[in-house]
């Protein structure tokens, strides 16, 4: 394979890389003055994302095409070259190849586009960018509660579609069901608390509820799945210790740590205006009763409790 190099360099002189050259570098230029055009005449985050991402997808096509026209009878030389490397390419870049498989699987599959939040390779983020080998994510959570950013952005292997789960939160159905749960003492009025609870999560969820149930709708219509309610539900269960009712709702999904600030902040202030008649409960302990002491003091018999 270095005698077929060395001949083929040989053979192209400066005139032939010349012309190649300036093209390639033509077209390097133009697409680096399309995509600052559209960063400052494109509006939309998303339209312009997608825009950069088709300048220099078709930039890299027509370089390499370039290359291979222009030296295309130089290179018959290295064809059995490459054929006999190619097993040994292959295996030392197995994990390459996996990521660029990924690749073609999430963009002709459909398993998430940037702006979607997925959780992928066991992290939990916003997409920001989908690259051939790689996927860049704006991690949520960790030590931060709630769905929120943590700051970190994080690259993951495009391979990691192809052998775990992809969970897409905004796919087809940017919301998410959530529920916050409420004990309250046997002795409240369970009739106004549950009509207390209905009123402030029919009010807090009403614009989620509208979005929610166009959506829904289209999804219920693309597969196969049951038409589940989107309205807000709330349940009641009884145990040793309370009453516990739990409100179900819908939530776009960048909103759920708003959302259930919003009902705790409605509820508590309901409960301080109804004059008593809806009680929190909280586990309490009670001891019924405690065995008899014996006190030996040093010297004396021992003290028995006093039989009354």
């Amino acid at each position: 394979m270095m005698d077929a190099a060395l001949s083929l360099l040989a053979r192209i002189s400066v005139s032939q890389l010349a012309l190649p050259a300036l093209m390639i570098l033509a077209i390097v230029l133009a697409a680096r003055v399309a995509r600052r055009a559209a960063s400052r005449h494109v509006d939309d985050v998303d339209a312009r994302y997608r825009l950069r991402k088709t300048i220099t997808f078709v930039a890299t096509i027509l370089a390499v095409f370039v290359g291979i026209a222009s030296f295309s009878r130089q290179l018959q030389a290295f064809t059995v070259a490459f054929g006999l490397a190619g097993a040994g390419v292959a295996f030392a870049l197995q994990g390459v190849i996996a990521s660029v498989a990924g690749w073609v699987a999430v963009t002709f599959g459909r398993l998430y586009t940037p702006g979607d939040r997925v959780q992928l390779g066991g992290i939990t983020g916003d997409v920001i960018d989908v690259g051939v080998l790689r996927t860049t994510l704006m991690e949520c959570g960790q030590w931060v509660n709630g769905d929120l950013y943590n700051g970190r952005i994080v690259t993951v292997a495009n391979s990691f579609v192809l052998k775990d789960p992809v969970v897409n939160y905004t796919r087809d159905f940017p919301f998410l069901w959530d529920e916050i749960r409420l004990p309250v003492t046997f002795d409240s009025d369970r009739i106004l608390t549950r009509r207390m609870l209905q009123e402030i999560v029919d009010d807090v969820s009403r614009e989620a509820v509208e979005s929610g149930r166009r959506k829904w709708g289209e999804f219920v219509r693309k597969y196969r799945i049951e038409d589940a309610p989107i309205e807000p539900l709330v349940h009641m269960v009884a145990n040793d210790n309370w009453v516990e009712y739990t409100v179900r709702y819908v939530v776009d999904y960048r909103r759920r740590r708003a959302t259930r600030d919003a009902l705790f902040t409605r509820i508590l202030d309901q409960v301080d205006a109804s004059g008593g008649r809806i009680a929190l409960a909280s586990a309490t302990v009670q001891v019924v009763g405690a065995p008899p002491l014996t006190v030996r003091l040093e010297g004396s018999q021992p003290t028995q409790p006093s039989a009354r």
